[in-house]
């Protein structure tokens, strides 16, 4: 199983060091200490916390769509040439980035500072693992 500093808890949550111990010394986190005396929260546990306690920004638009991927936030950068575009959102600490066409930038008016959802469906995720962590892998059988 997987365990995690509490530093490391708190990177991945975006709090802080002292957030993270507040959580834990309140039981709201269950942790434990492992070999070097440090406390240290489960994976399997802070994925629950995370998950329980997860919020998102409404999406403001009436439309209903199948994909589950909606990301709520702000255009922060619009590049155009002729024919393409980048437009860049900032949805909490997740920057997106999406090449469209400059006439689809033109119709959306899209420009820093605007209210926008982008909306992901691919049927190809790739996620990926550290060759090594910052956290402890306890063996299992």
């Amino acid at each position: 199983m997987t365990k995690l500093r509490i530093r490391d808890a708190a990177t991945f949550l975006g709090v802080s060091d002292d957030t993270v111990r507040r959580w834990t010394d309140s039981g709201a986190l269950p942790s434990e200490l492992d070999d070097a005396h440090r406390k240290v929260v489960d994976g399997v546990a802070l994925a629950e916390f995370v998950r329980s306690h997860s919020t998102s920004v409404t999406d403001p638009s009436p439309v209903l769509r199948s994909a589950r991927n909606r990301f709520v936030g702000l255009v922060t950068s619009v590049t155009s040439d002729l024919v393409m575009s980048q437009v860049e959102l900032q949805a909490g600490p997740f920057r997106v980035v999406s090449l469209m066409s400059t006439e689809a930038v033109r119709e959306l008016d899209l420009k820093p500072g605007d209210l926008a959802v982008a909306v992901v469906k691919a049927t190809t995720v790739i996620i990926e693992t550290p060759a090594s962590t910052p956290t402890s892998k306890e063996d299992t059988p």
